[in-house]
């Protein structure tokens, strides 16, 4: 369905965009990699998506994230 495939694209598109900057941050700034903190910055932004009518990521992202 088109809304799911908008979600996948948009999920794809803001966990690559989130790595990219924590691994800049990894070299630029010296910041210690870390699981937990990305896996947390990305569901911070895919919530701040959502509520900015990114609707496609409330079909695709677990209702545990809480961006429902």
């Amino acid at each position: 369905p088109p809304k799911m495939r908008k979600g996948l694209a948009s999920a794809t598109l803001l966990t690559s965009w989130m790595i990219w900057k924590h691994r800049n941050n990894c070299i630029f700034d010296r910041a210690q990699p870390t699981i937990h903190n990305i896996v947390s910055r990305i569901k911070d932004e895919a919530k701040l998506w959502a509520d900015a009518g990114a609707t496609g990521l409330r079909v695709v992202l677990p209702a545990t994230w809480d961006v429902h």
